[in-house]
């Protein structure tokens, strides 16, 4: 071992510990960490620094006899350690302003050394690479790594095999880039597409919004050198998201999307497609394949964004691993996430912490992903001072104690290092990175704005900045790589090619906006509301459906479980091989097991899913002494998908975000999100708002996303009771979306298996009950379930149609309360139809039972809910003869329901005893 080898493990609290351990147990420690605090000790000593009474006896007379060297040795490696830990604090990363004052400073003089060691020589030089070496050298050294246009923060980071392999990395040149004339000339060609790409856009479409990328360009570079270089390290697909600032250039000029296309856009024109509403062009998604330099054949998917920033990251994970579960099990680092951030937005949108804390769940890891700031250090007309508390906007990486670095943008060569840096830890630790890309903001938020009215310092200096192709040109000039002439050829090709571009695109009368991931979806089609109406075929066979109720309902035999699940198990294969009355519970994984059985994969997640917030689920079963995971649907025989079920993190937000990604990537999975408690969801607002309901209008983008929320008015107070129904049937329309209460096994498990027997996919919310998991009539027949369909409207069965007087629309577990009111008070002159799926609402079945019950003089539309909450607005608007309706329920309130339990009993048997009072 190398005689210094013990000093390369550099984190401060690592030291503390093991000084700590030495104080104690002095042979408990390495012989090397040994004889190196034995020096630390005795220079101290010396200096008086310590009471000699507790310094170890043995060393007391070695103690006088230290020499000076030894602590000079001590001061210089903390010398180094403060460069490590504090050196981005002072690095030269911001193009156009000074950056703030740090203390205490970097200064010799703050770790006991002075001028009149500069030139000593310190053993201390092993550590960073450079061998025994002058105190000057070694400073020079450390500021070239830590404090010139890459500033790097990692020291938090508490495995040691990465701090090691960080070290290592940035001693190489001094963590300076070693580009070859043929490379440096690709990144100026990358440069000037993207600088001229934004001056050519200013020039054609003055005062457009485009969201220029003008003061950040180096992205472009950065961003192809990131592309090139991980296809060459086994990279196949890229999924990116990012939001407005850049967007147009990255299309152009990583993606190939062609920029006649983006001139359409920016004419105004009208789509090809009647049914579709379009988004501005700085949403859009795309997918491209692209041949790498070396003739790889990779893919790359940009995801469409909102307005509503970070949105987008929760989804472009969830598409990430969507693609490595089913094209990449054995090597998730084939599939590469790339998310672009604002630097306000990452600073203070919570969904980024959401994110982060995902990224190593096992339900929602990705590898590592590699995000970039595009920093503009401002927000929109907001100074970064006011934006964030933090020093960094990027300090939520410390959450997962992700690496930092922090690049100037002007600095084209530093900001590709630090990609490829970033690239390469990201393959070997599997883990996030981040870079800061600090640069600034050519003109206002948008191209419109007017920035000097509130930075006008600010604006002054970057009206007289070059922008960073000047800045490259001339240093390439300066080595004596190019010349004046190859500068103007390079600009002057690119705006050729841009011309003719903008030339066809003005000989067309109309623009098509092409959907991502077309691979993925063929086979697919897009489906109106007629086609959402048409009866699909669900049946299975039931010797089969009986082969998969064997599997669920049987334990392994050479493994232990708690009683009370062993008692479950057995009480399912009763209820399957004897009673022939099937529960929640059984028709829900009948679904999946035959789902899974005819080749799809199902995947479920949400707080508790494993067990079921109620109880009811149990898909995962542990055995008690080991609490390995038994998933009984994974052991069906012969060939069957996977069945992914996880609880996830208390979060709603980037976990419906997650698996609506998922289910954009994977239209033949079943992809399902559960809320511990219905109204939960609307922790998730901005993804129901702007994907879920408007995606395929504005993107058109499918997606099969099931999400179930618990519903149900049982006297758990205002937030357990309901799934703001009202809320979900507002944001239905034409044919974007379905919506489900079903009440009853058969019901569920034929709605589960339509959603993927179609050759369209739909978003499908459904209000799932509580009580109702075990009521002794919600239960189906296994023939039912085999042989039975998905019902829009369930008919009264024990109604005799010549005596009924009143007839009662109704939906969800409510129907159980009115017919047992009925059954209790005998009535027969009252008949109740359920409403099983209130979107697109089945009208027509609804009519025929008017007119089944044409001798009902009294229609009724009956709901727990408050009368401004539930479905009877929704009634309302797609029925016209609801208009006549006598409407029973809760009077309006703003919230859902009491607290009180006694206040909700009244209210609710006021409400059945409405249904039950008919108008003279």
């Amino acid at each position: 071992m190398d005689q210094f080898s013990f000093l390369n493990a550099a984190h401060t609290s690592y030291f503390a510990d093991l000084y700590d351990q030495y104080l104690k147990y002095p042979d408990s420690v390495e012989p090397s960490w040994r004889a190196f605090f034995q020096g630390f000790d005795l220079g101290l000593e010396e200096r008086g620094d310590i009471d000699t009474t507790q310094a170890n006896t043995s060393n007391s007379k070695s103690a006088s006899q230290a020499p000076d060297a030894v602590l000079k040795e001590f001061q210089v490696i903390r010398l180094i350690d403060g460069y490590r830990a504090r050196g981005h604090l002072f690095t030269k990363t911001n193009p156009v302003r000074e950056r703030r004052k740090y203390v205490p400073t970097l200064d010799i003089s703050n770790f006991g050394l002075s001028e009149q060691d500069l030139d000593l020589k310190f053993n201390a030089g092993n550590i960073i690479g450079i061998g025994e070496a002058s105190l000057r050298d070694i400073i020079t050294h450390l500021e070239r790594i830590y404090c010139e246009a890459i500033g790097v923060e990692y020291m938090y980071v508490r495995k040691p095999e990465e701090i090691q392999w960080i070290q290592d990395k940035l001693n190489i040149n001094d963590n300076h880039p070693e580009f070859s004339n043929d490379q440096k000339k690709h990144i100026l060609k990358k440069l000037n597409e993207a600088v001229s790409f934004e001056s050519f856009l200013h020039r054609k479409y003055v005062g457009q919004k485009r969201f220029s990328l003008e003061g950040n360009e180096s992205l472009i570079p950065a961003l192809d050198a990131l592309i090139e270089n991980a296809a060459e390290q086994g990279v196949e697909d890229f999924v990116m998201g990012m939001a407005h600032r850049g967007r147009l250039s990255t299309l152009t000029n990583i993606f190939g999307k062609s920029a006649k296309d983006i001139f359409s856009e920016f004419d105004g024109k009208d789509y090809e497609q009647e049914v579709f509403d379009g988004d501005v062009k700085y949403h859009l998604g795309w997918t491209a394949c692209r041949k790498t330099d070396s003739g790889k054949e990779i893919n790359l998917n940009i995801a469409p964004n909102p307005s509503h920033l970070e949105t987008v990251g929760a989804v472009v994970e969830g598409i990430t691993r969507a693609k490595q579960d089913r094209h990449h099990k054995d090597d998730f680092s084939k599939v590469l996430p790339i998310v672009v951030h604002g630097d306000a937005a990452i600073a203070g949108q919570g969904i980024v912490y959401e994110i982060v804390q995902m990224s190593q769940l096992d339900g929602y890891k990705t590898n590592g992903t590699i995000h970039i700031v595009v920093n503009n250090q401002i927000g929109f007309t907001t100074n970064y001072l006011d934006g964030r508390s933090s020093t960094y906007c990027t300090d939520v990486a410390k959450v997962t104690l992700s690496p930092v670095l922090h690049v100037n943008a002007d600095d084209a060569e530093a900001v590709v290092h630090a990609m490829l840096f970033a690239l390469d830890f990201r393959m070997r630790f599997k883990r996030d990175v981040f870079i800061d890309l600090l640069g600034y903001r050519k003109y206002g938020h948008n191209e419109g704005d007017e920035p000097r009215f509130t930075q006008p310092k600010l604006y002054k200096a970057i009206s007289k900045h070059k922008n960073p192709l000047e800045i490259y040109a001339e240093k390439l000039k300066s080595q004596g790589v190019i010349d004046d002439s190859y500068v103007t050829k390079l600009e002057q090709d690119y705006k050729n090619k841009l011309e003719e571009n903008l030339e066809d695109s003005r000989k067309e009368d109309k623009t098509e906006i092409t959907a991502i991931m077309k691979d993925e979806w063929e086979g697919f089609n897009y489906a109106q509301e007629d086609e959402m109406m048409t009866p699909v075929d669900t049946t299975y066979d039931l010797e089969k459906l009986t082969e998969i109720a064997e599997v669920i309902t049987e334990l392994p035999k050479d493994k232990k479980f708690l009683r009370k699940i062993a008692k479950l198990i057995e009480a399912r294969k009763t209820m399957y091989f004897e009673d022939n009355k099937l529960d929640w519970a059984m028709g829900e994984l009948l679904a999946y097991g035959t789902l899974l059985k005819e080749g799809y994969d199902v995947r479920m997640t949400g707080q508790d899913v494993e067990r079921g917030t109620f109880s009811h689920r149990h898909a995962v079963v542990k055995v008690e002494e080991s609490e390995e995971e038994i998933l009984l649907l994974n052991n069906l025989k012969g060939d069957q998908g996977d069945f992914y079920i996880y609880n996830s993190l208390l979060s709603e937000y980037a976990v419906v975000g997650f698996d609506y990604g998922y289910a954009m990537a994977s239209p033949k999975t079943l992809t399902i999100w559960e809320a511990q408690f219905g109204d939960f969801s609307n922790g998730a607002q901005i993804m129901l708002d702007q994907y879920i309901s408007a995606a395929e209008d504005k993107w058109k983008l499918q997606n099969g996303l099931v999400m179930l929320l618990p519903h149900g008015y049982e006297g758990q107070g205002a937030e357990h009771s309901s799934a703001r129904m009202e809320r979900y049937l507002q944001l239905c329309a034409k044919d974007n979306m379905y919506v489900a209460d079903c009440t009853t096994p058969a019901n569920l498990y034929h709605l589960f298996r339509r959603q993927m027997k179609t050759d369209f996919r739909k978003p499908l919310i459904v209000f799932t009950p509580k009580s109702l998991l075990r009521h002794p009539k919600v239960v189906s027949t296994k023939e039912e379930i085999a042989n039975g369909a998905f019902q829009m409207t369930i008919d009264d069965v024990e109604a005799d149609a010549k005596k009924v007087k009143t007839l009662v629309f109704c939906t969800g577990k409510f129907f159980y309360d009115l017919t047992a009111e009925r059954d209790d008070n005998k009535r027969d002159d009252i008949a109740f139809v359920r409403v099983e799926q209130l979107f697109p609402l089945p009208v027509e079945e609804m009519r025929n039972a008017m007119k089944k019950y044409s001798n009902a003089k009294d229609v009724v539309w009956a709901q727990e809910e408050p009368r401004n909450m539930g479905a009877y607005s929704h009634i309302l608007m797609h029925l016209d003869e609801a208009k006549s309706f006598r409407v029973c329920s809760r009077r309006p309130y703003g919230a859902p329901a009491a607290g009180s339990s006694v206040r909700f009993k009244k209210r609710h048997a006021k409400v059945i005893e409405d249904v039950f009072t008919r108008p003279e």
